[in-house]
């Protein structure tokens, strides 16, 4: 449990990090957003999706149902169903690839 917690810490420093610079520069159409987050946050998304590949499970659906839902539900208490988990997950598409591309080191 110790390495979920760093890793969460992990992803949710370099979100805090991320989003205010990502915002800056994203172009609007001059209509209202909603800027609400969801019942979780950008970051647990995307440390649930980080710790399912590096788990043993071979599809998200057993992890999130079999693991997850067990699991985490004391840790989060605003935890998604699977169904909803899969909605919210294109919307941190971006965000994954910048926090990856944050822990790559340079070529040698």
């Amino acid at each position: 449990m110790s390495k979920l917690v760093e890793l969460f810490c992990d992803v949710d420093d370099f979100a805090k990090v991320l989003f205010p610079q990502w915002r800056k520069q994203l172009l609007e159409d001059g209509t209202r957003k909603r800027q609400r987050e969801g019942q979780m946050t950008t970051s647990e998304i995307m440390t649930i999706v980080v710790s399912f590949h590096m788990s043993h499970y071979r599809d998200f659906k057993n992890y999130s149902l079999g693991y997850v839902s067990l699991v985490y539900k004391n840790e989060s208490p605003n935890l998604l169903s699977y169904t909803q988990f899969i909605e919210v997950m294109p919307r941190v598409i971006v965000p994954m690839c910048a926090y990856f591309t944050s822990l790559k080191g340079k070529p040698s």
